[in-house]
């Protein structure tokens, strides 16, 4: 373990935070868009989106040399998946995207849903900045033993 480890962990959950509110704000500036994607010769609505983290790993020579000491290596983005529940479904005859019956599909994004999301991830960006500072100020402090 490296005299900087405990921030490049912080470091990586501050990526992975910051990504996660990028891809909220995405769904919802998105929210009544009825035309994301052109598939099967109709266009549908967009598809909420959503952050998949996981630990980030190291590769297994890594523990044969006994490298890691058993501490954690931070966090990574896996993967960005779409949200496979139904679309809403409203009654609006007036809108141009309205089928014959005229119900229009909107996209499945609940804007009660992005928002506890968001206050989530923005707690989590906070508590990784806070431990990201403390980290710093012991550094700062075991090189003023020094002097």
């Amino acid at each position: 373990m490296g005299i900087f480890h405990s921030l490049n962990i912080s470091a990586s959950a501050l990526t992975a935070q910051r990504l996660r509110m990028d891809v909220i704000s995405s769904n919802m500036a998105n929210m009544e868009t009825t035309r994301a994607e052109y598939v099967g010769g109709q266009w549908q609505p967009y598809r909420r989106k959503m952050v998949v983290t996981a630990e980030d790993t190291k590769p297994f020579s890594a523990f044969l040399n006994q490298e890691l000491n058993g501490v954690g290596n931070g966090v990574r983005v896996q993967a960005i998946v779409e949200d496979e529940t139904p679309f809403k479904i409203v009654y609006d005859p007036d809108h141009p995207d309205a089928d014959e019956n005229g119900y229009v599909s909107l996209p499945n994004v609940d804007p009660l849903k992005e928002m506890v999301d968001l206050i989530s991830s923005t707690r989590s960006y906070e508590a990784n900045v806070t431990s990201f500072n403390a980290s710093k100020n012991m550094l700062l402090k075991a090189l003023e033993i020094g002097k």
